[in-house]
């Protein structure tokens, strides 16, 4: 069963939102916030598995509340909904640990899918907003605001990683990794293990952002390897 929590400061969308989950036989509803504050208060509280996280609330914003939950709780994946698709609070949800940010126009089916696919360790960001974060972070990669440990740590991937690596920063899923490269999915989770390892990053949203910051998104040769 998974422990959801919905954080939305608009009554009407909080009560559709709880309503679809709750008849889902996975899914749990265990609190629902108002606010921000309220939000981090809940989830020390609650423990939820995933939250729904909306941007615009008062008190304390999501982004504030995501930083502050995933500090405290990192195991807690958090999905940020908003109705506004700016540069800003793309790339802060996403540095502060969110697993998936998506616009309020996604279907109720296609966002019940979402929280599966987080809880089960996958990322995901909405395709309109795709575009906005992979030129906000190519724009930091050319100012020179990468890592360099972290660049440097690439060299030390193999080439079955390296393509696995750029097959997430263009936002595919796993299964859709193991049709491209006609891998078992084992094997896919197997490389993603040793990718976080040899990188030292956290999750699989870290991997995509590297990725695209080192241009190995957009690079040819890795697939002639």
């Amino acid at each position: 069963m998974i422990k959801v929590m919905i954080a939305e400061d608009q009554e009407l969308i909080r009560q559709s939102l709880e309503f679809v989950i709750s008849n889902k036989e996975d899914m749990q509803i265990v609190a629902l916030a108002e606010t921000g504050k309220q939000a981090v208060e809940l989830a020390k509280e609650k423990k939820p598995d995933v939250i729904l996280m909306d941007i615009r609330m008062p008190e304390m914003n999501g982004v504030e509340a995501t930083k502050v939950i995933k500090k405290m709780y990192p195991q807690i994946k958090i999905i940020v909904l908003t109705t506004f698709d700016d540069d800003e609070y793309v790339f802060d949800a996403l540095k502060n640990g969110a697993s998936g940010y998506l616009l309020k126009g996604i279907s109720l089916n296609e966002l019940v899918e979402s929280i599966r696919i987080v809880m089960n360790g996958g990322s995901l960001i909405n395709p309109s907003i795709a575009t906005k974060v992979c030129k906000f972070f190519s724009q930091m990669a050319e100012a020179d605001y990468t890592n360099k440990i972290q660049c440097d740590a690439i060299s030390s991937l193999n080439k079955n990683e390296l393509k696995i690596m750029k097959l997430i920063g263009m936002g595919l899923s796993n299964k859709e990794i193991t049709k491209e490269l006609n891998f078992s999915e084992g094997t896919v989770r197997n490389y993603i293990s040793n990718i976080l390892s040899k990188l030292d990053l956290r999750d699989r949203t870290q991997i995509a952002i590297l990725a695209v910051q080192t241009g190995i998104t957009i690079g040819n040769n890795i697939d002639n390897n």
